[in-house]
C-alpha cells in the first residue's frame, strides 16, 4: 500500500516557490528596516515534534533574513507553536497570546503569528478570529512549509489571515533546520497518528500516519553525525509503526539497526512507542544495537483492562505486562518510562488501585502523570463522568507519592555504580549528565566541554535526581 491520496509529498517546485516568497520578505523588511536585520521571536508550546517543527520554521525564517530574539518587546515577527493536548496548555497558550496585545499597541508593526495543533481546531481557530484580531497570521499543521508564503501575504493584510486546510497530512523533505542544541537532535522519522484512542486530539489535528522515506532519514542522520550531535532521538506520535504498508518494507527495527550501523560514537532515543505495536523483535533489535539507547519510554496510560477498553488503547493490561517481562529478558538493563491519566470518565476505585499495582510491579523511573482533560471533539469528552475533581487530585496524590517511594527505591540502588553520560550543562560550580537511561547525574564541574561523555561513579541518590563524580580512570 502506497502513500493515500489524501496524503500528499510536497513537490520541489513546491519548496523553490516558497524560497521566491522567502526573497519579497528579505526586500519588504530591507525597505523597511533600512538594512537593519528583522527580529523573530518563535516560543514553542507541547512536545518534542512541536520543537523540531519550530526548529524547522526558524530554518525557513533565517532564509527570509531574520535573527532571532527571546524577547518579544523587540521582535518584528512573533510567532507561537501551540499545543492541543491538554486544556491547560490551550490556557496557556490564549494567556500568553493575549498579553502580545500590549506589543501590538506599542509596536504597531510587529506581526504576531500562531500555529500549530491548537489552532487546527476550528473552534480555536474562530476564538483567534473573533477575540484577538491583533493576530495578524493564523496557520495549521499541514502548510508549515508554506511560511514564507505565508508571511508574505499576511505583511500585505489589514485582517488576520488565517490558513488551516482540513486534511490527512503532506510530507515536506528538504526543509531548512535551524536547531537549538548543539549536541541533541529531533529527527522526525513519521508524522502523524492513526490510533483514535477516544481522549487524544492528535490524529484530527496532526492527520494520518505518513512516514518519512528511510534513505531521507538515513541522509539526515548521517549529516547529524557528522556536524558531531551525540545524541539523536527518532520523533513520530507513534514510532512502532513506521513503515507501516509502505512499498520499501523498512519497519521501525530495521530503521533502527541502519541507524545503528552509521559509524560514529552517538546515542540513538526514540518516542513515543505504543504498546500495541511494540513487538519482541523490537526489543531484540535494542538488544543487539549498542546504539540504542535502554531507557523506553512506553505510555501504558490506566493498569485496568476495562478503562484501556473505554480509551481504545488496543491492549489489555497483561498485555502490557507481558511486554515488560519480554523486554526485561531481552534487555536486562532496560529503564522504563510511562504516560498515566487519572480519573479517565468512569474510572472506579478499583480502576484505579489497578493502576497503582501495575507501577508497583513494573517499577518505572519516572512517570508523567495527568489528571483527564477532556478535548473537544474527542469520544471521551462526551462519556459519563461522575468521580468528583476532589476525589481525582486525591488519586493523582497517591499515584504520584507511590511513584516517588519507587523511584527513590530504584536510586539509592544505583549508588556505587560507574555508567557513563552525557554532559548536558553547568551551573553554579556543578555540571548534570544524563545516563543513556534518561537519568540525571549531578557532579562538580571539573571542566568537561558540554556535548561530551564522561565515565562517572554514582555517590548519592536524592529524591529525584543522582549525585556523583568524575570516574577514577
Amino acid at each position: 500500500m502506497s502513500i493515500p491520496s489524501n496524503i500528499r509529498t510536497v513537490p520541489p517546485e513546491e519548496l523553490e516557490e516558497q524560497k521566491a516568497y522567502a526573497s519579497r520578505v528579505r526586500e519588504h523588511y530591507a525597505r523597511r528596516l533600512g538594512g537593519r536585520a528583522p527580529l523573530a521571536c518563535v516560543r514553542t508550546f507541547g512536545c518534542q515534534q512541536n520543537v523540531s517543527d519550530s526548529e524547522h520554521m526558524k530554518g525557513l525564517l533565517a532564509g527570509m533574513g531574520f535573527s532571532f530574539t527571546d524577547d518579544p518587546e523587540e521582535a518584528d515577527f512573533i510567532l507561537f507553536n501551540t499545543c492541543a493536548v491538554r486544556e491547560h496548555a490551550v490556557d496557556r497558550v490564549f494567556g500568553n497570546v493575549g498579553a502580545l496585545k500590549a506589543v501590538k499597541r506599542r509596536r504597531p508593526e510587529t506581526l504576531i503569528a500562531v500555529c500549530g495543533c491548537m489552532v487546527q481546531q476550528e473552534h480555536v481557530a474562530q476564538k483567534l478570529k473573533e477575540s484577538y484580531p491583533f493576530v495578524g497570521l493564523v496557520f495549521g499543521t499541514h502548510v508549515l512549509h508554506r511560511l514564507p508564503e505565508l508571511l508574505f501575504e499576511a505583511l500585505g493584510s489589514r485582517r488576520q489571515l488565517q490558513s488551516i486546510p482540513n486534511m490527512d497530512g503532506v510530507i515536506a523533505e528538504g526543509l531548512p533546520v535551524r536547531r537549538d542544541g548543539g549536541f541533541k537532535a529531533w529527527l522526525p522519522i513519521m508524522y502523524g497518528c492513526n490510533n483514535f484512542c477516544t481522549y487524544c486530539i492528535v490524529p484530527y489535528v496532526r492527520g494520518r500516519e505518513r512516514s518519512r522515506d528511510p534513505e531521507r532519514i538515513l541522509e539526515e542522520a548521517r549529516e547529524l553525525v557528522a556536524e558531531g550531535y551525540k545524541e539523536i532521538t527518532l520523533l513520530g506520535q507513534n514510532v512502532n509503526s513506521y513503515g507501516k504498508g509502505e512499498a520499501h518494507g523498512v519497519d521501525f527495527p530495521e530503521l533502527l539497526r541502519r541507524i545503528n550501523a552509521i559509524e560514529g560514537d552517538f546515542l540513538i532515543r526514540f518516542m513515543t512507542s505504543h504498546p500495541k505495536d511494540a513487538t519482541p523483535e523490537l526489543f531484540d533489535t535494542i538488544a543487539a544495537c549498542e546504539k540504542v539507547s535502554r531507557h523506553f519510554h512506553l505510555p501504558f496510560q490506566s493498569g485496568s483492562s476495562r478503562i484501556l477498553g473505554l480509551m481504545n488503547r488496543g491492549y489489555t493490561r497483561e498485555q502490557y505486562l507481558a511486554l515488560i517481562d519480554y523486554a526485561r529478558r531481552a534487555v536486562p538493563d532496560i529503564a522504563f518510562t510511562s504516560d498515566v491519566i487519572v480519573g479517565f470518565p468512569g474510572e472506579t476505585r478499583e480502576d484505579f488501585e489497578e493502576t497503582l499495582s501495575l507501577v508497583r510491579q513494573v517499577k518505572f523511573v519516572s512517570l508523567f502523570t495527568f489528571i483527564f482533560s477532556p478535548r473537544k471533539g474527542t469520544p471521551a469528552a462526551r462519556m459519563p463522568d461522575p468521580i468528583p475533581a476532589e476525589e481525582k487530585s486525591a488519586w493523582f496524590k497517591e499515584l504520584t507519592d507511590t511513584q516517588e517511594e519507587l523511584a527513590a527505591e530504584r536510586l539509592a540502588g544505583m549508588v556505587g555504580q560507574r555508567r557513563r553520560a552525557l554532559i548536558e550543562s553547568r551551573e553554579n560550580g556543578y555540571i548534570e549528565a544524563r545516563l543513556a537511561d534518561n537519568i540525571v547525574v549531578r557532579l562538580p564541574d571539573a571542566g568537561i566541554p558540554l556535548g561530551e561523555y564522561a565515565e562517572v561513579e554514582i555517590t548519592e541518590a536524592k529524591s529525584w535526581i543522582l549525585i556523583g563524580r568524575l570516574a577514577a580512570q
